[in-house]
């Protein structure tokens, strides 16, 4: 996610798509050449062989039946979006659009994908999480097979020398992390950078507090910010966490320079590759003892945009077979990350129990769009302004998050 973590990265085309609504929603008016009959097209970020392969596999498991064939374009993660726009300008859109979650509502608001309800794609049985990262204004335009989230990993052996339990309330990792610090070592690691891997991490602290992205200035998502603050004044969480990205978070975390890090499942090849730490993984800590874990919901959705009803139509069949509980399941294990059908997310946590703190995390997962939709990009830039200038020593959390309503308002 690794599976590519697309769920992360920020959206750089928002304006882009705006422009290009009217190509879209239009019919995508056009010169292309007359596609395949027998082939569907997917556009999506498969760059990695394995992935790709892995993609061509299931593929074609549900389109042979179907008599047809599955031709998959894979472009950096970072490029679907842009591509996409291209495609639709000369008419040439892909029968399947794999997009990230969070830059479906651009896409949806266009009027250029098909409502899966329509073509009679089955997401009963899914978790809400998944199907509000799918969904624009309450109608689901992209259906997710697999999702991803955050949780906390530890280092077993740290821990049980130090005599310590995994912290479940913030009370506690602010206790742990100040005895796990010791030497070259920090006792907790996160990403604070400037971006959406920031801004992922971020996301469970702050929803954790009662933080709104839609109200930013209210000041519940204060105490999110001042514990990162304390984590990083006490020495406890090292000053470079608003430099690092999730991947610098692991590198650390496997060099023995953290004891506890914030990671998601798209770690676990690394981790599983290794000897040197023992790790396993544990709920995100919560404010209070008894509260709910609030971490985003990450991954990507498949959507069908629109064209000719007979394609259209073969594109949905071809989705409710990924869909099925086996294909949730198998693909699930193939890329670390949890079905998104409830029945397949418990067997998916029975088979591999020292996942299982990502299998229940996402049950409590929330998309970063629900609330905001298209305004997500402004919104994720000023969450990360917000903990930057605090970590940093500029502003406030209360006095952070002002300045950070401001900006999402375009003030």
């Amino acid at each position: 996610m690794q599976t590519t973590p697309r769920r992360r990265r920020r959206i750089t085309v928002p304006a882009a798509l705006t422009a290009a609504g009217a190509v879209v929603a239009a019919g995508l008016t056009g010169c292309a050449a007359e596609p395949d009959p027998g082939t569907l097209t997917v556009l999506n970020s498969a760059t990695d062989t394995r992935e790709h392969n892995a993609n061509q596999e299931f593929f074609e498991r549900c389109a042979e039946p179907l008599g047809l064939e599955v031709e998959q374009i894979s472009v950096p993660a970072d490029q679907v979006a842009s591509k996409a726009l291209r495609m639709a300008s000369s008419d040439s859109l892909p029968d399947i659009l794999e997009l990230d979650g969070s830059e479906l509502p651009q896409f949806a608001e266009t009027d250029g994908l098909r409502p899966l309800d329509e073509l009679g794609v089955d997401m009963s049985g899914f978790s809400d999480g998944a199907v509000a990262m799918g969904s624009f204004d309450g109608t689901p335009y992209g259906i997710a097979r697999s999702v991803n989230s955050l949780a906390l990993i530890y280092n077993v052996d740290m821990l049980a020398e130090a005599g310590l339990e995994p912290p479940e309330t913030w009370d506690e990792l602010e206790s742990a992390a100040a005895a796990l610090t010791q030497g070259s070592t920090y006792g907790m690691a996160f990403s604070a950078s400037p971006n959406a891997d920031g801004v992922y991490q971020f996301l469970p602290f702050f929803w954790s507090a009662g933080g709104d992205e839609s109200r930013l200035g209210d000041g519940a998502g204060a105490p999110a910010l001042q514990l990162w603050k304390d984590l990083v004044d006490a020495g406890s969480a090292s000053q470079s966490v608003v430099n690092w990205n999730q991947q610098d978070v692991n590198d650390q975390f496997l060099a023995g320079r953290a004891a506890m890090m914030i990671n998601g499942p798209w770690q676990v090849p690394v981790l599983s590759e290794q000897d040197d730490v023992d790790w396993a993984v544990a709920s995100i800590p919560v404010p209070e003892a008894g509260g709910d874990p609030v971490p985003p919901i990450g991954g990507t959705v498949m959507t069908i945009p629109k064209g000719d009803p007979e394609r259209e139509a073969n594109a949905a069949e071809v989705l409710n077979c990924l869909n099925s509980e086996e294909n949730q399941l198998a693909w699930g294990e193939r890329v670390n990350n949890v079905p998104t059908r409830a029945d397949a997310a418990q067997e998916y946590r029975e088979a591999h129990p020292k996942l299982a703190a990502f299998a229940d995390l996402v049950t409590t997962a929330r998309s970063r769009t629900a609330l905001v939709g298209t305004g997500w990009p402004v919104v994720e830039n000023a969450l990360a302004g917000a903990f930057q200038s605090v970590l940093t020593g500029q502003s406030s959390p209360e006095q952070a998050l002002q300045r950070a309503q401001r900006q999402a308002a375009g003030e």
